[in-house]
């Protein structure tokens, strides 16, 4: 595995939570610098990895010749920028999702990525955790006989004007920041993507606080909603002719409550495999670093773009009528 030396641009609360301590523990990989206009902001960071390099400003960690990667946790606004500049600067890109706010920008990022040699991707950490990839392999193999329909649900309550989640000009909204779970989750568990979306948006200030969706793909449905207004509430059912599939914490893995997977079988039998305790961010921090290398990665650029162009279609069906919308390839 390549040796990659970390950058985060950024003081944000997952990076302190989550992703900083995955790089830090994750194999072949070092936290090396930080990158924040307010220092202030990075003194947790230093406090817990001594020797961190701080910079003021992000142009200061780009010019750093030490970093061989950055993480970006920025307002989504500023993701394609970003991206773009830390690859043009030689670096290697883990960008927070969404890392587009229309799938046409990236496609520019793929240019990009190609032009510099670069490796780029989107930080959809649940591809990388067993539970996910346990779903993916029992569709696949046919323990559910085939798949008929997925139920999904995914919501927190932020009722805080200022948060970048709730004001348009930094790109918030409940789809651009949970809405797309269910929709890579369904994408990446049956293989399959979608041809027709409806959706029903209830709009505060400029955002979608809450979205209801309709998806067709081929030989199955996907319903689910997101919110920003409502007790947090997540769970993934894949429902099957002979058998169905629930993952009881499919996003925030360990921190909603015990990660299962629920497998009712043919035979009635309902099994139960545990899937708690896994680090789904250090998972995905490995697998990128094995991609700077050449390996294959399970959600690179390419996969994005597609889970962008549905997204933007039921943006597009839910601020529209009859509210729907079909997808182009």
């Amino acid at each position: 595995m390549p040796h990659l030396r970390w950058g985060v641009m950024g003081a944000a609360r997952i990076a302190r939570n989550f992703v900083c301590p995955a790089i830090h523990q994750a194999e072949g990989n070092a936290l090396a610098a930080i990158a924040t206009s307010d220092p202030a902001r990075a003194e947790p960071f230093v406090a817990r990895y001594p020797g961190l390099r701080v910079h003021q400003g992000y142009d200061a960690l780009l010019a750093d010749d030490a970093i061989d990667a950055v993480y970006i946790p920025l307002p989504n606004h500023l993701h394609v920028e970003w991206t773009e500049r830390a690859l043009r600067a030689g670096k290697h890109v883990l960008c927070e999702k969404p890392v587009a706010l229309k799938a046409e920008q990236i496609d520019r990022l793929i240019a990009v990525r190609d032009e510099t040699g670069r490796f780029a991707a989107e930080a959809f950490m649940i591809v990388h955790h067993p539970q996910w990839q346990r779903v993916r392999e029992l569709i696949a193999d046919g323990a559910i006989g085939p798949l008929r329909h997925v139920d999904g649900a995914f919501t927190f309550r932020n009722t805080d004007t200022a948060n970048i989640r709730n004001r348009p000009e930094t790109g918030g909204g409940s789809l651009y920041d949970i809405g797309l779970y269910p929709c890579i989750g369904a994408r990446f568990a049956s293989g399959a993507e979608p041809m027709h979306v409806e959706a029903r948006l209830e709009m505060e200030g400029g955002i979608d606080a809450m979205a209801r969706v309709w998806a067709e793909f081929p030989g199955f449905s996907l319903a689910f909603y997101c919110g920003m207004r409502l007790r947090p509430r997540q769970e993934m059912v894949f429902h099957g002719e002979t058998g169905w599939l629930r993952l009881t914490a499919p996003f925030n893995a360990n921190v909603y409550g015990p990660t299962q997977l629920h497998w009712m079988r043919e035979d009635g039998q309902l099994v139960v495999e545990d899937y708690s305790n896994i680090d789904q961010y250090r998972l995905m921090i490995e697998a990128f670093a094995r991609a700077t290398g050449g390996e294959s990665f399970a959600c690179p650029l390419e996969y994005s773009r597609a889970n962008q162009r549905m997204l933007d279609t039921i943006l597009a069906a839910g601020q529209s009528e009859p509210g729907a919308g079909t997808i182009s390839p």
